[in-house]
């Protein structure tokens, strides 16, 4: 009886442990890659927290201020490298994130609404919610020793 209760137990942890491997699609990129996401990511973390610190005091115009950079204008900054990478769904997990801080912006600029806000607010969040919940970025190391080579060919 011991031995069938020991087994059952081994049997449940190695179910339980099965259940946390992490079943997000894997993005492989290079450091350089990884780390433009990644850095795109956190500056769209920090604008929502300045974001919810100016409605918490009802700050309108700093509503738009911080938005603003976070819209569609943030994705010329480097994004052609990107889009033969990264799957077309991840990249437009992205955009519709960059334009909803557009519309937020907008909005807060026209109605000066701060419940809309952060309605608006909360509806993009699941965007981010999605996008981390369905990928993992790991480093192609390969990829990144090649791109941290210098280039041999003249021009």
């Amino acid at each position: 009886m011991e031995k069938i209760l020991g087994i059952a137990l081994i049997l449940a942890a190695a179910s339980a442990m099965a259940d946390k491997i992490d079943k997000r699609q894997v993005l492989y990129l290079t450091e350089v890659q990884r780390h433009h996401v990644l850095t795109e990511m956190r500056a769209l973390l920090a604008g929502t927290q300045d974001i919810l610190e100016a409605l918490s005091r009802e700050d309108m115009a700093s509503v738009e201020s911080y938005a603003r950079p976070l819209g569609t204008n943030m994705t010329h900054k480097a994004e052609g490298h990107l889009k033969a990478v990264l799957p077309r769904k991840f990249m437009q997990l992205g955009m519709s994130t960059h334009k909803a801080f557009d519309q937020l912006a907008d909005d807060a600029k026209s109605l000066a609404d701060p419940k809309h806000t952060l309605r608006q607010l909360s509806e993009s969040m699941k965007t981010c919610v999605a996008c981390h919940a369905g990928y993992q970025i790991l480093i192609n190391e390969r990829a990144s020793q090649m791109e941290a080579q210098p280039s041999h060919h003249k021009h």
